[in-house]
C-alpha cells in the first residue's frame, strides 16, 4: 500500500533546500571576486614593472626643436643705408734692436750694431758690413775691443790721437756716433750711413775724410773679404 506525501512536509522541505542554496550561491561569488581581484593585480604589477617605451630618434628631435629659443622661422634684421660702417683699426709693429740684446751677445758685429742704433742709422746689411770693415781696419778682427775704443776713436777717450781708451764697449759706440754727427767734416759718411744702401760709397767717404791720417790709403789698404764673428770678453762690456 502505497503512502500519499503530505501537502504541508514537501513546503517545509522545499524551502529548507531553496535557504541551503541561497547560502552556497554568496560563497561561489566570494571566491570568484577574489579570484578576480588576484587578476588584476598581478596585471598592474607587470605593467609598474615594465619599462617605458623610448621615444624615437626623431620624435626627440621634435621635443628638443619645441624647447629650443632658435627654432622657427629666420629672423631678419634691416639696416638703414646711410650708416657707415665702423672702421678696422690696425696696429703697426715693428721690431728694434736694443743695447741690451746687442750687449748680451756681445759680438764685433753686435758692436757695429750698437753704433748704428746710438746714431740712428739704419740696421742693413750694408752698413753693418761697412762697420766691421772699418773695425778691422782700426784694430784688427780678433783684438776688436781693445782699450774699449774699437775705432780708436779719440772724441772723449782722452787721447787726441785715438789712442784713448774707453769705460765700457757701450760708452765707445755712444761716442763713436756723436762724433761723426757732430763733426762737418764727416757728413759724407753720416749721409752714407743714413742711406744704408751701399758700403762701397760709405767706404770711400770715410778715405776722403780726416778720421785716419792714412786715408787707408784711399783704399788700397781697406779689406772687402768677410770679417770673422769675435766675441768681446764681458767685462769690456762693463758686465
Amino acid at each position: 500500500m502505497r503512502h500519499q506525501a503530505h501537502p504541508l512536509g514537501e513546503r517545509r522541505a522545499a524551502i529548507r533546500s531553496t535557504a541551503r542554496r541561497s547560502a552556497r550561491a554568496p560563497r561561489r561569488r566570494s571566491v570568484a571576486a577574489l579570484a578576480a581581484t588576484a587578476a588584476v593585480g598581478s596585471l598592474l604589477a607587470t605593467i609598474a614593472l615594465a619599462p617605458l617605451p623610448r621615444p624615437s630618434v626623431a620624435v626627440a628631435d621634435q621635443a628638443a626643436a619645441a624647447l629650443s629659443p632658435f627654432s622657427g622661422a629666420v629672423q631678419q634684421v634691416e639696416v638703414p643705408g646711410d650708416i657707415a660702417p665702423a672702421g678696422v683699426s690696425t696696429e703697426d709693429y715693428s721690431a728694434a734692436t736694443g743695447p741690451d740684446t746687442l750687449v748680451a751677445s756681445g759680438t764685433n758685429y753686435d758692436w757695429a750694431k750698437l753704433v748704428l742704433v746710438f746714431g740712428g742709422w739704419p740696421l742693413t746689411d750694408e752698413n753693418v758690413t761697412l762697420m766691421v770693415q772699418w773695425m778691422r781696419e782700426e784694430n784688427g778682427p780678433d783684438n776688436w775691443w781693445n782699450r774699449n775704443n774699437p775705432m780708436n776713436n779719440g772724441y772723449g777717450s782722452g787721447g787726441g790721437s785715438g789712442l784713448g781708451s774707453y769705460a765700457t764697449l757701450v760708452d765707445a759706440a755712444r761716442y763713436a756716433a756723436d762724433n761723426l754727427k757732430k763733426r762737418s767734416f764727416y757728413v759724407d759718411i753720416v749721409a752714407g750711413l743714413e742711406a744704408g744702401t751701399s758700403a762701397a760709397t760709405t767706404a770711400q767717404a770715410i778715405w776722403a775724410s780726416p778720421w785716419a791720417s792714412s786715408h787707408y790709403g784711399y783704399g788700397t789698404w781697406w779689406s772687402t773679404s768677410p770679417v770673422p764673428v769675435v766675441t768681446a770678453p764681458a767685462s769690456a762690456w762693463g758686465r
